[in-house]
């Protein structure tokens, strides 16, 4: 009989979306195009398990900070981490006994998936995804997005860029860490009214949260630096105190002011006075 691995994956803070990403593609590996055997250790979400238990699961597909399961039924299931969720996922052929407050248990042949502690765990129609979806702005990290939506949404609003970047229905995926970074690489100020915006600048901060969640699914972490700008030899890890401009620093990488804190609708952002002047 072969032994059984855990991996944990536990959101201290709301996961952005380079994370949700990443859920999906390594546990689409291990479930995608299997019959699942699904339960609800908790009990919460029984009723929803019995719908799809034993029905093939067809992929897991992200949306931002969101997760849509597409069994073969027609029926689709949605979760939402929220701050407190987390998976676990135990490999091999053992089945451990569920710890915690297991809400949705996935079972493959050789995998088994737990999830706890979700914002949101359901079952539903295709037309909640499609409610869902219509809410949501458009995810950087998937191709062929409507960036237009995003910037039409922030050229008609007078709230500041630092909070629009935070509204999932202007985009989705965006966090407190990854506003932080493309403000202070865009060089724009977080107070910015959505108004000020010019297409130049928008298209610049869309090509910058792209190729930063991007590469978060890739690495499965977040480092916004370059390489370049840190003393640090190729190969070397970089640690997380060094990974990022602004975030959580209490000098500017480049210039090295103090960081200024604001609280933009009770979350702290982080800018740069100098290399975000306006």
């Amino acid at each position: 009989m072969g032994g059984w691995g855990v991996t944990a994956l536990r959101c201290v803070a709301m996961p952005e979306g380079h994370t949700i990403h990443k859920i999906a593609k390594d546990h689409g590996k291990l479930l995608n195009g299997r019959l699942i055997e699904v339960t609800s250790p908790q009990g919460r979400f029984s009723a929803d398990a019995e719908r799809v238990d034993g029905a093939v699961l067809e992929k897991i597909e992200p949306h931002g900070k969101h997760l849509f399961y597409h069994w073969d039924t027609g029926d689709i299931g949605h979760v939402h981490l929220g701050l407190f969720g987390k998976y676990k996922i135990h490999t091999g052929d053992n089945r451990p006994e569920p710890r915690g407050a297991v809400r949705m248990r996935l079972v493959a042949e050789t995998a088994t998936i737990d999830l706890a502690g979700p914002t949101a765990c359901s079952i539903d129609d295709p037309s909640v995804r499609k409610e869902i979806m219509g809410r949501l702005g458009p995810d950087p990290i998937k191709p062929h997005q409507n960036k237009q939506k995003m910037f039409d949404k922030i050229q008609k609003s007078k709230r500041s860029i630092g909070d629009l970047l935070m509204d999932q229905a202007v985009v989705a995926g965006v966090g407190n860490v990854y506003r932080a970074e493309a403000l202070f690489v865009c060089g724009i100020h977080p107070l910015r009214s959505g108004t000020t915006m010019d297409v130049a600048e928008l298209e610049a901060l869309w090509s910058t949260i792209t190729a930063m969640l991007r590469k978060g699914v890739k690495d499965g972490r977040i480092v916004t630096v370059e390489r370049s700008e840190l003393d640090i030899p190729q190969g070397k890890r970089i640690k997380r105190g060094e990974a990022t401009y602004a975030y959580k620093r209490r000098h500017c990488l480049r210039c090295g002011s103090e960081i200024q804190h604001l609280n933009i609708q009770n979350r702290t952002s982080y800018h740069c006075p100098i290399c975000q002047p306006g």
